[in-house]
């Protein structure tokens, strides 16, 4: 692995984008979406995506992803920040 894809890949079992963000687009067990701060059904036990590369995950999880402004050192950053942009828009 690069040191470039190292650095943009999603840590591992963090889970703050499928928790903090509110998602309007439907989600399989969500058929209205989700509202912010509230856990996605798809987030497993290890905070991993089950339907990560599943054509039925939703564009906008598609788009989401790793960048250590908005995502911080740690997990808890990760949450703080997000739910920050959250509730700023």
């Amino acid at each position: 692995m690069s040191l470039q894809t190292a650095l943009s890949a999603c840590r591992p079992g963090c889970g703050a984008c499928c928790i903090a963000p509110s998602i309007s687009s439907a989600i399989p067990g969500m058929p209205d979406g989700k509202p912010a701060g509230v856990r996605c059904v798809q987030l497993d036990e290890n905070n991993l995506c089950r339907l990560f590369g599943d054509p039925r995950r939703p564009a906008v999880c598609e788009r989401f992803g790793y960048d250590h402004s908005l995502c911080g050192d740690d997990r808890e950053q990760a949450l703080e920040r997000i739910t920050a942009l959250e509730q700023a828009t």
